[in-house]
């Protein structure tokens, strides 16, 4: 492209727009379906279920360790789809950019979200973009809607589950949003730390396939471990007891959090599953985590009758309610 920078022309739907659509957008993410570029995408109807959910992505930085905004929108929208069972298959995006974020941040993330989609079997198949005035720094926000298939009889809800279930999650948790905060600048400290962020559809899939007894599954995104147990804890009118000796986590993610006075049960991941499983499927499902996601998958814990919400069984053998946070820990980091 001629240009080097985002403009406001980029937005205005003239010349610059469509440029800005078939020399960047169409070249990474063009398909026979997108490339019609028509106001909306006709899908063939499929047999089974369709499961639909929408997002919105605006973390800060746009690149962290281990990802970046575009990975992000990709596999944080396929994986609110997996989580319901469904094989994400298409996506929507659109593009809300800062007037002077350069055409080679753009590309580098629009090429990131082209690889992702193309590891998943995924088809982007409509979006927008508007730009907005220029700002301090260069910025990019994504809305993203995903479109995906049931193609079996299943169904994992929170009303499926019962006193005696065993939770499982397939990794360590909370290393997005450790790796998110350590890169911002005003920190100042550096950082082996990762962010987590991945497609966990390939995990769900096999789970599926070998008939393990789900319940429900989610993604400890936003308000990590804590809040998605929380959330299912008062969905399902039952309580929940997490053992401190069995969570998952990074010693460096720990340090970092108790350097920052944040609590790491409530630190979000991006590729993260977490399954409420029948006990007599909970070691079968946590061999097929361990092949198919992270030998730190692990059972940390069961759903009891009471008491009500989610409870943890320290090392020192006390329970301490670990609660619903009233807002969020840190802001912008998905």
């Amino acid at each position: 492209m001629k240009d080097s920078v985002i403009g406001l022309g980029h937005g205005s739907g003239g010349r610059k727009t469509a440029r800005l659509v078939k020399e960047l957008f169409l070249k990474y993410l063009g398909n026979p379906i997108l490339e019609r570029l028509e106001d909306a995408a006709e899908l063939p109807v499929e047999r089974g279920r369709i499961a639909l959910t929408t997002d919105a992505h605006v973390v800060e930085p746009l690149f962290f360790p281990g990802g970046d905004i575009g990975k992000l929108a990709v596999c944080g929208t396929a994986n609110d789809l997996a989580v319901k069972g469904a094989k994400p298959r298409f996506m929507t995006a659109g593009f809300v950019l800062r007037a002077g974020i350069s055409l080679d941040v753009l590309e580098r993330i629009v090429a990131s979200m082209a690889e992702e989609l193309d590891r998943l079997g995924m088809k982007l198949i409509a979006g927008d973009t508007k730009v907005i005035e220029k700002g301090e720094k260069d910025e990019c926000y994504i809305t993203t809607t995903g479109f995906g298939v049931l193609e079996h009889e299943r169904t994992f809800a929170s009303e499926r589950i019962e006193p005696g279930d065993a939770i499982l999650v397939s990794g360590e948790v909370g290393n997005h949003e450790a790796s998110v905060v350590l890169s911002r600048s005003n920190f100042g400290l550096k950082q082996n730390i990762r962010s987590d962020v991945a497609p966990v559809w390939p995990l769900v899939h096999a789970l599926i396939q070998a008939d393990v007894d789900i319940k429900v599954m989610r993604d400890p995104t936003r308000g990590g471990l804590a809040t998605t147990l929380n959330e299912l804890c008062d969905a399902s009118g039952l309580g929940m007891l997490i053992h401190e000796r069995d969570a998952p986590f990074n010693p460096e993610v720990k340090g970092v959090a108790e350097m920052l006075g944040l609590d790491p049960y409530y630190l979000a991941s991006e590729g993260r599953l977490i399954a409420i499983v029948n006990p007599e499927d909970a070691h079968k499902a946590l061999d097929i985590m361990r092949k198919k996601g992270s030998d730190t998958a692990g059972i940390i814990g069961e759903v009891r009758t009471a008491p009500a919400g989610l409870w943890l069984d320290t090392i020192l053998g006390s329970e301490r309610p670990l609660l619903i946070l009233e807002g969020e820990q840190l802001p912008r980091i998905c």
